[in-house]
């Protein structure tokens, strides 16, 4: 899998959700995508004010399904559940560093304190499915316990695949800039995560021993990122794109939740453009779709107005 598609898509829970990802195949049909990361408990208890629970990924290409949570044997499920939803590979996370995951849950970036834990969850979950696994964490807790290394260790030992590396501690979170180790003496493959938004970020980190790179704060507004790495020309139809990606969402979500859950996009999108203050100010404010369709037509000259 590495050895074609070695630049991913990183997974960013409210953003890289099936009409996101679908969106991007559109510009990058080959690429390696990871979902939205999936609570353990919210997926095996089929919950449903939960979506992406019931997400069926047979016919999404390359994806991995990412999946959170502290439950030895409810991670084991969950990975099981999205083999037979068509992932095809399992991503365990062991870096998000938000509260409510890391501290009052004990899972995501907390896992890095308990190695144990996490290398007993990694085993768990290789055993649980036929398809590749892989984890994604950061360079430690905080900068006195940088201890990433040893997590990788634990991981190929447990017989996962790969590891993508954000080049921070959970304590930095997405705060100052992202560090790449020297991985080159790593039993696994590693995959490059933070600040990573052009090719030459891309070949750097390639010469430090990294198996690939992993795309993500750099999409936001830019679905079409990977074919832009590989050498391609942003597309000339923008205002296009954001009404088919909202059509996508509104698909999805209905009109209640889709339009506010929209608003972000829509801004990512207008960024750097002339107007794009103001095209904010007004979308933050809209509740109906098709006024939200006829602000952006308005903004980006589209043909065809609601």
């Amino acid at each position: 899998m590495l050895e074609k598609n070695n630049i991913f898509v990183a997974p960013m829970a409210g953003i890289t959700d099936r009409p996101f990802r679908t969106i991007v195949r559109e510009f990058s049909p080959d690429a390696s995508l990871v979902t939205e990361m999936i609570s353990c408990h919210s997926l095996v208890g089929q919950h449903k004010n939960c979506l992406r629970n019931f997400d069926d990924y047979s016919n999404d290409g390359n994806i991995g399904a990412q999946i959170f949570g502290a439950d030895v044997g409810l991670m084991a499920d969950a990975a099981r559940v999205l083999q037979d939803m068509g992932a095809k590979w399992i991503d365990i996370n062991m870096g998000c560093p938000v509260p409510k995951v890391a501290t009052r849950a004990g899972a995501g970036a907390y896992l890095m304190r308990d190695h144990k834990l996490a290398g007993d969850i990694m085993r768990a979950v290789v055993n649980a499915v036929e398809i590749p696994v892989s984890v994604k964490t950061r360079l430690g807790w905080d900068a006195e316990h940088m201890d990433w290394r040893e997590l990788v260790d634990i991981a190929a030992d447990a017989g996962v695949r790969f590891v993508a590396l954000h080049g921070r501690t959970r304590a930095a979170g997405y705060t100052g800039v992202a560090m790449h180790p020297d991985v080159r003496k790593c039993p696994i493959p590693i995959i490059a995560n933070g600040d990573i938004q052009s090719a030459d970020d891309i070949k750097n980190v390639e010469k430090l021993g990294y198996a690939g790179a992993m795309i993500g704060r750099a999409m936001l507004g830019k679905p079409w990122k990977l074919n832009e790495l590989s050498g391609g020309d942003a597309p000339q139809n923008i205002g296009e794109i954001v009404l088919r990606h909202l059509d996508l969402v509104i698909d999805y979500y209905g009109a209640r939740t889709g339009v506010p859950l929209f608003r972000k996009h829509a801004a990512w999108y207008s960024a750097g453009m002339p107007g794009a203050t103001a095209f904010r100010v007004a979308v933050n404010q809209i509740t109906d779709v098709n006024e939200l369709k006829n602000k952006i037509s308005e903004f980006w000259g589209c043909v065809g107005k609601i």
